[in-house]
């Protein structure tokens, strides 16, 4: 069963991954540091916005694959999918900025609640 609404997200949150990727890269060559954060304020920040990506974007997409793929309305996953995407791309940004900031808030909170949002609707489909 083809899943577009997800594989269509899912492209876009690879491409944010990369661009962190290559952020942490770039940050981590001019500090010249080659593992860890190297007490390098930027780097720290860069590392932490990558790998708060990977922490929370794997399970959001999975829910959002086994959505579609028991039913679940594309335009629902559709606006969460694209809520989640911006969630993504604010977040790393809020991270090189004194905290508390709304780059960061809402980064995290975007993030947050899509996926509560994806639990609750994967728990009606399954209910």
């Amino acid at each position: 069963m083809p899943l577009p609404t997800s594989l269509i997200i899912a492209v876009a949150l690879a491409v944010i991954n990369l661009w962190l990727s290559i952020r942490t890269g770039q940050a981590r060559q001019t500090a010249k540091v080659s593992s860890g954060g190297g007490g390098n304020p930027l780097l720290v920040a860069r590392m932490r916005a990558h790998a708060n990506f990977v922490e929370y974007v794997p399970i959001a997409l999975i829910l959002m694959a086994l959505i579609e793929s028991n039913g679940g309305s594309s335009r629902v996953l559709w606006l969460l999918g694209i809520a989640l995407v911006i969630g993504r791309v604010l977040h790393p940004f809020g991270m090189e900025r004194p905290s508390p900031n709304p780059f960061r808030i809402g980064g995290i909170m975007l993030t947050y609640l899509v996926t509560i949002a994806l639990v609750v609707y994967a728990l009606v489909i399954l209910f």
